[in-house]
């Protein structure tokens, strides 16, 4: 959730993969490494630049991204953010997380049981 959960040497092939996956979108090179998976994109604050990167990068890696914005997620009103990971984490293969707080986050990671990305938190962010 926080880039200061990654050791230097995993940050250091997290680099070289993105690198690797520039290049072969530069030369026309399908990379469709999540074909078929569907990517929950969970916006509290809304962003144009954040939404088209997870979008893009969705699309070009093959996954079908699913777009909840402000008025359509209300984690903790009427079911706990925990409930709702979970329900979303059956749902989907991966979830990124844009809102208000980092406890929010960490809570989706923890219940959802597929990978979670930290899109913007006040206290983080890692994007």
């Amino acid at each position: 959730m926080k880039t200061s959960d990654f050791t230097a040497d995993e940050l250091v092939t997290l680099i070289d993969f993105t690198g690797e996956l520039k290049e072969k979108k530069k030369h026309g090179i399908p990379h469709p490494y999540l074909k078929g998976k569907n990517i929950a994109l969970l916006f509290e604050k809304p962003s144009t630049r954040t939404r088209s990167a997870f979008s893009v990068a969705a699309n070009d890696l093959g996954a079908f991204p699913d777009y909840f914005g402000q008025g359509e997620i209300h984690l903790g009103v009427k079911e706990s953010t925990a409930d709702t990971a979970k329900v979303l984490g059956s749902m989907y293969d991966g979830i990124e997380f844009r809102g208000f707080y980092q406890k929010d986050v960490e809570s989706i990671a923890q219940h959802a049981k597929v990978p979670v990305w930290n899109g913007l938190t006040n206290e983080w962010h890692p994007t």
